[in-house]
């Protein structure tokens, strides 16, 4: 049955190049703790491959996609994940698509932060 929503449609979104973590006393990062879990690291495998719904991110690491949404929000509150686009269903329903914010992560212990990171 044809639909007047696009379903699919390409996402242009192109992640920063690089973030730098910085683990001191004095300062606290959600970053580790929203990485930490088996299911966070499953749905930054998934979304390296290409920006996806939470239905999609759910199926393809075969969790639920309430437990899917739960760490999605939490990677999107450490700014490693983002909203790239909504797509549509075929019953025109609003599908939030993720993807990666940032290509590669950077943990470092103390507080130095070398003139290259963004």
């Amino acid at each position: 049955m044809p639909t007047a929503f696009p379903y699919h449609t390409p996402v242009d979104h192109t992640p920063r190049q690089r973030t730098n973590v910085v683990v001191a006393n004095e300062r606290q990062t959600d970053v580790l703790q929203a990485v930490s879990s088996d299911t966070a690291q499953q749905i930054l495998a998934t979304l390296d491959d290409d920006p996806a719904t939470a239905s999609d991110i759910a199926e393809a690491i075969d969790t639920s996609i309430q437990n899917a949404k739960y760490h999605l929000d939490h990677l999107c509150e450490a700014d490693l994940v983002e909203v790239a686009d909504t797509w549509y269903s075929r019953k025109g329903v609003e599908m939030t698509v993720y993807a990666l914010s940032v290509e590669d992560l950077v943990i470092q212990f103390g507080d130095f932060i070398p003139e290259t990171s963004q």
